[in-house]
């Protein structure tokens, strides 16, 4: 069956749809760093930093006590694109099936054009996510990530890290807070201090946790060994653990959700969505999507970040 796109979408909802697209990240989506959005060319985060300004009473005000010291960070989202030529007939099946009922997801996309955005999404949403953690502006298509930021600042936190195993996982975070113990002790008891670990690294503290620990016992927490976990959420002495899924092997990233932080402009004249049907341009079967937006990373007191690497 022929599928014909009866019009050139060409962006109405593109700010909706590039947010759709950039915060579907699941890092993004969970709210476990801070956004900026509508970020037009670069944003400037003040960083103010204080002394000692606390002293002894007095009836005069003799001499300014105390140094406020003010620097700042700057996120500047790069622009990316998408250029995708997708064939109709592969697509349409899948979306047939959905309208028809076939489809197990609920959510569906009342227009092929929709569909078709919908599925070019997913895979920016993908990128962005591992962008976020390990991306590299050398390579095209990405934005350095904070372990290319957090390894090229020298006031952040470093814990040489190493291949963590079931056996070691707890040892090897205890290594994390302790050096924020030793280094940032005020970040430690902040509601939004958050254990950012890989994937590897939540699953081996996850069957630690079963049973495989030395400290932990045989049957796990509860006793239940293995099956003490139903998804939930995860935490190690009192601070919360997210999964970042864009995180490389072995690496966390102990730092309080408000000082990282994720710029784009989703609502600024770089942003762009649009489906292109070529059947009444060259006679192919061919759809083009493209989009254009902007995203970076950016953190802003290194010295109250540990990074395991």
């Amino acid at each position: 069956m022929s599928v014909s796109l009866t019009t050139t979408y060409a962006g109405e909802f593109s700010g909706k749809y590039i947010a759709a697209a950039l915060l579907s990240a699941s890092t993004l989506d969970a709210g476990a760093i801070s956004i900026l959005p509508n970020v037009k060319f670069k944003s400037v985060i003040q960083k103010g930093a204080t002394d000692d300004i606390v002293k002894d009473a007095s009836c005069d005000f003799v001499t300014d006590a105390g140094t406020l010291t003010l620097t700042e960070a700057i996120l500047i989202p790069e622009e990316f694109q998408v250029n995708l030529q997708l064939c109709k007939k592969d697509l349409h099946a899948s979306w047939e099936a959905a309208q028809m009922g076939y489809s197990a997801f609920d959510n569906l996309a009342p227009s092929f054009a929709e569909f078709v955005i919908a599925h070019v999404a997913s895979k920016v949403a993908d990128r962005t996510e591992k962008n976020i953690w390990a991306g590299s502006t050398a390579t095209s298509g990405q934005f350095d990530g904070f372990t290319v930021k957090l390894t090229a600042d020298a006031t952040v936190n470093d814990v040489v890290g190493t291949t963590v195993t079931s056996a070691n996982v707890i040892a090897e975070m205890g290594k994390v807070v302790d050096s924020a113990v030793a280094n940032a002790p005020a970040i430690l008891g902040q509601e939004d201090l958050t254990l950012y670990v890989s994937q590897n690294v939540a699953q081996a503290y996850i069957r630690a946790l079963g049973g495989f620990a030395a400290t932990i016992g045989a049957n796990g927490v509860d006793n239940k060994g293995t099956q003490w976990y139903n998804g939930g959420g995860l935490s190690f002495e009192g601070i919360n653990i997210f999964v970042a899924k864009g995180l490389a092997s072995n690496k966390m990233i102990l730092a309080q959700k408000s000082n990282l932080y994720f710029g784009t402009g989703i609502l600024s004249d770089q942003n762009e969505v649009k489906v292109i049907d070529m059947s009444d341009i060259d006679g192919s079967q061919n759809v083009r999507v493209v989009m254009r937006f902007t995203a970076g990373v950016q953190h802003v007191f290194g010295s109250d970040i540990v990074f395991y690497s």
